[in-house]
């Protein structure tokens, strides 16, 4: 007899927050290094820049009874001039991204907290095979451009859509898509 593996847990909540412990900093970065670094390969072995030093990390975190586990995803926001914010570098791990509510949540999230400390335009460099998940989003496409080899779609986020979220520091449970 041939015993399978058993799948992935997978669980059905995810906490959607700032990073603020130095674990969930450790493992946004880790997630990046994974997407960016080994999967995608846009980068050779880091993505860290610039904008690191100054961007606060959101995380989805999953979970194993009460106690958070593993960043499972992960955005980085940044205000780059007076009521202007940048998200960039949203990563899902492989393993969840067939949630298909992290990367919507992230995004929330990403929006909704800046829009609370006086956003006034919301930008991210979108890659084209996400630009259907940012259009549901209420997202529009200012112009398409090159960035490291792949077409990504400048985008603004309608502010409309995202209300001003004050506690991203505690965040918010997203749940899992019904499939």
């Amino acid at each position: 007899m041939i015993f399978e593996p058993f799948p992935p847990f997978v669980p059905n909540g995810f906490q959607i927050k700032f990073a603020v412990e130095r674990w969930e900093q450790r493992g946004a970065a880790a997630l990046r290094r994974q997407v960016f670094c080994d999967e995608q390969r846009i980068f050779d072995c880091d993505d860290r820049d610039a904008i690191d030093e100054i961007a606060i990390p959101l995380v989805a975190l999953s979970s194993l009874a009460i106690v958070h586990d593993a960043v499972v995803g992960t955005v980085r926001i940044h205000e780059s001039g007076s009521g202007v914010w940048w998200g960039s570098r949203l990563a899902v791990a492989e393993s969840h991204r067939k949630v298909g509510a992290l990367g919507s949540a992230l995004i929330r999230l990403a929006v909704s907290s800046a829009h609370a400390r006086g956003c006034r335009q919301f930008f991210a460099h979108v890659q084209s095979r996400n630009v259907p998940l940012f259009r549901r989003m209420r997202w529009r496409t200012l112009r398409k451009i090159d960035l490291h080899g792949f077409e990504h779609h400048l985008m603004e986020a309608d502010l409309d859509f995202y209300p001003p979220f004050a506690a991203p520091e505690v965040g918010f449970v997203a749940l899992r898509k019904a499939a």
